[in-house]
């Protein structure tokens, strides 16, 4: 049961990230899930501050605070201050995680919190960490209470809003002539980034949750056509690199979190080789075949 349980988080993980991931990718904003996983720390360490707790809770409001504000300021930076987009995400996380180390060392000397209790994972022992009621009923871990309201959240707001992310991804212009509020999408996006990457701490970590975001959907866009087959197949790939990657990670007796991403990675590279349409290897077919015609 733990077996299944733990393969259901990192998949549930693995599917709110590639259906936001595909949008941040093709908005070529990818890097900015590994911006907020650094810029959080402040908000983690606030939030212990003034909770003297390290409650799932808490720490999910101060990061996402901090997640949500690092995107604010992302954008901010990029509009007003006419500041290329790898510039201002680099400017923001580093003074934001900055700031969380000097917090961390200033203040949470004597307390086992520190940038590596946030930026990694256990995936292995997430399950253990259950919700108990008063009566001593089980109602399983909470990482998934957490999950599973956030994965419906994302399918509901990308369902019903589909067109107008798809026309904002590929047109922003047009989008803008047309009078959708792209600013109001962008922040609700970049939220929903925030708050996903900050609900994987105590799993997968926040470091890693990054290749969530990134690795499946551009595995996926090799292979599709359409935004939505572009999805469907970015969460197939994030569902097998979970299964596969858990119990590779049993049988060589090593980090879970990192063999699923390694998983993620080779089928990235098998796709990216082999592809029926713009694979290496097919592309290099299609190259000498010209020279030989000519």
């Amino acid at each position: 049961m733990s077996d299944i349980l733990t393969i259901l988080i990192a998949s549930l993980i693995g599917i709110s990230c590639s259906i936001l991931g595909c949008f941040l990718v093709l908005r070529r904003m990818a890097l900015l899930t590994d911006a907020i996983s650094h810029a959080v720390l402040p908000g983690i360490v606030i939030a212990f501050l003034l909770s003297q707790s390290r409650d799932t809770f808490f720490m999910v409001l101060g990061a996402g605070t901090f997640g949500f504000f690092t995107s604010f300021l992302v954008e901010w930076l990029q509009q007003k201050g006419k500041i290329q987009a790898d510039a201002s995400i680099g400017i923001v996380f580093t003074f934001f995680f900055a700031v969380g180390i000097i917090l961390v060392t200033q203040y949470t000397q004597e307390i086992d919190l520190d940038q590596e209790c946030v930026l990694y994972g256990d995936l292995l022992h997430v399950t253990l960490d259950v919700w108990l009621l008063t009566d001593g009923t089980n109602l399983g871990p909470k990482t998934l209470w957490l999950l599973v309201p956030l994965l419906l959240i994302i399918i509901t707001f990308v369902v019903i809003f589909y067109r107008t992310l798809q026309i904002i991804t590929f047109d922003i212009v047009f989008a803008q002539s047309i009078g959708i509020p792209v600013a109001l999408f962008h922040y609700a996006l970049t939220a929903l980034v925030s708050f996903t990457t900050v609900t994987s701490f105590e799993s997968v970590g926040a470091i890693l949750v990054v290749a969530f975001f990134i690795i499946p959907p551009a595995t996926a866009q090799l292979l599709a056509k359409r935004l939505q087959h572009m999805i469907i197949l970015s969460i197939i790939f994030s569902i097998v690199a979970s299964l596969l990657g858990y119990y590779l990670s049993v049988i060589f007796n090593s980090s879970s979190s990192g063999m699923i991403v390694v998983v993620a990675g080779l089928l990235f590279l098998l796709v990216f080789l082999l592809a029926p349409r713009g694979g290496y290897f097919n592309k290099k077919k299609l190259s000498h075949a010209a020279t030989l015609s000519s």
